[in-house]
């Protein structure tokens, strides 16, 4: 991992950012200019005042989304500031054009305040045909996306919480497919019901999971204790897991779990405990770089399906899965939301990407390279945008 971390410095170093504004058309000579500015942009300008919708036929806002940090929630890194999100962010929009043909921007905020955020983020809305929320604290991170969806009329995604949530249930659908096992009949250990954690289990109880011990740093969530937590997000969390409000250690919820999931710190649970675990156990440990078990650990304790978010090892649960397509989608038919349904729909198409004679224990979820993924995902999530009726007139 040193050598990693080496070489993409001195790569950074080199290339002073990994994206560029390019021209799409010559501007070499007067007519050029005459066309790309002034006079000519005064009839686009004249169109868009008089059909402000035509803005997509004229500009890039059909084909950009805004990248948009304060830098609180830096990967694994924590507050580092806006500055120091930056390489993330220029990360973040390379992946958006590679895997998704989309063009996106870095917008970087200096605010904790969410009520400043979403002040900022409305007011330069009207350039970007969607915006993605990214590496903002929880729980701030919710009470912004919530806000700026209700008050935008673009797709606004937190892609820490919901694209987390959309590759982690596509292998889950599919791991259930494989040990044969219905979601009404699993239980499911999620260590971490942070911003990650609690888009999980809002979209796996949609698959039909039956139950949820949710756990944060402090131990299990249970309802009858939810007047005590501080954080609103665990309150309710509390009214939807652990349906019989028991009080259980992570180690004794194993022992009833088909599913562990974890988004939350190294070494969290041990070998001893996968072992307890019911009949064919799954496991995604996500924590990253090192994950709640080593993968070889949790495959020598027993379980049949481990994940992690890493790339050196097989079922990488990796958000570039999710992003490029869903907002691909979405732009594609001038969609003014990014809503549950078409998560849904993201997840699934996912799924259908591994056929079942290629389902094993090792290919549950495709990987980022494979052909076809983010046109897979943008083609179910624009039909659903499209039968919902969240797309603007044409």
């Amino acid at each position: 991992m040193k050598d990693v971390f080496a070489r993409s410095l001195a790569l950074h170093a080199e290339l002073k950012g990994k994206m560029s504004a390019e021209l799409k058309a010559p501007l070499e000579n007067q007519e050029d200019l005459s066309l790309m500015y002034s006079p000519g942009v005064a009839q686009p300008c004249r169109e868009i005042a008089a059909n402000p919708e035509s803005v997509y036929d004229y500009t890039w806002k059909g084909n950009t989304v805004a990248v948009v940090t304060n830098g609180t929630a830096i990967l694994g890194l924590g507050d580092l500031g806006p500055e120091a999100a930056l390489p993330v962010m220029e990360g973040k929009c390379a992946l958006f054009k590679r895997f998704g043909g989309v063009n996106a921007v870095p917008v970087l905020i200096d605010s904790q305040d969410p009520e400043e955020i979403i002040r900022i983020v409305k007011a330069i809305s009207p350039t970007y045909g969607g915006i993605n929320l990214e590496d903002i604290k929880a729980p701030e991170c919710i009470t912004i996306e919530q806000t700026l969806i209700r008050e935008c009329n673009i797709p606004i995604f937190h892609d820490d919480q919901h694209g987390t949530a959309i590759v982690t249930t596509a292998a889950v659908i599919n791991a259930l497919k494989l040990v044969k096992k219905k979601a009404e009949d699993c239980n499911v250990v999620i260590s971490g019901v942070g911003a990650a954690g609690s888009s999980i289990i809002r979209m796996l109880k949609r698959i039909g999971i039956a139950n949820f011990y949710g756990y944060n740093s402090k131990g299990i969530l249970n309802r009858k204790d939810a007047d005590s937590y501080t954080n609103p997000l665990y309150r309710e969390l509390a009214q939807i897991t652990n349906k019989d409000a028991e009080d259980l250690s992570i180690e004794e919820a194993m022992k009833k779990a088909d599913i562990f999931i974890g988004v939350s710190v190294p070494n969290k649970i041990d070998k001893a405990m996968v072992r307890s675990m019911r009949r064919d156990p799954i496991v995604f440990a996500m924590a990253n770089p090192d994950p709640e078990i080593p993968y070889d650990d949790a495959r020598e304790a027993g379980a049949r399906v481990v994940g992690t978010g890493r790339s050196d090892y097989p079922n990488q649960v990796n958000n570039v899965l999710a992003f490029p397509g869903l907002f691909k989608g979405a732009l594609k038919v001038h969609a003014t939301e990014i809503n549950e349904e078409m998560k849904l729909a993201a997840a699934y198409a996912l799924a259908n990407l591994v056929p079942e004679e290629k389902l094993s224990e090792e290919y549950v979820i495709p990987g980022p390279f494979e052909t076809g993924v983010a046109d897979a995902v943008a083609k179910e999530v624009a039909a659903i945008a499209v039968k919902m009726g969240v797309v603007r007139a044409k």
